[in-house]
């Protein structure tokens, strides 16, 4: 299983509140239609915190590196990742391998 953890702050002049409604809900539509996403996480910090680096962080999980490298190469793909791009001022992908301890 290859989890992709995206971390996120939000676009200069966003509201928090703007922003918990955008990865919480709004967001939600594109990562729907990625081929191949079997679960798909969204979190969001409990309270605004100017300091914090990131404000939020999606969770993709894929079967692979292949599907995974395919689903972002679709047109739905794409359109997820021009939607984070026009909501965050910076985002850090991490590909991680995921095994479930317990």
């Amino acid at each position: 299983m290859i989890k992709v953890m995206a971390l996120m702050k939000r676009r200069e002049g966003m509201a928090f509140d703007d922003f918990r409604k955008w990865i919480m809900e709004d967001h939600v539509a594109f990562a729907r239609n990625l081929p191949g996403l079997r679960k798909y996480t969204s979190n969001v910090l409990r309270a605004e915190n100017a300091d914090a680096p990131f404000d939020g962080v999606s969770e993709m999980h894929f079967d692979d590196e292949a599907a995974m490298a395919a689903a972002f190469a679709t047109e739905a793909g794409k359109a997820a990742g021009g939607d984070a791009a026009a909501h965050c001022s910076n985002r850090f992908r991490m590909v991680c391998e995921e095994k479930l301890q317990f």
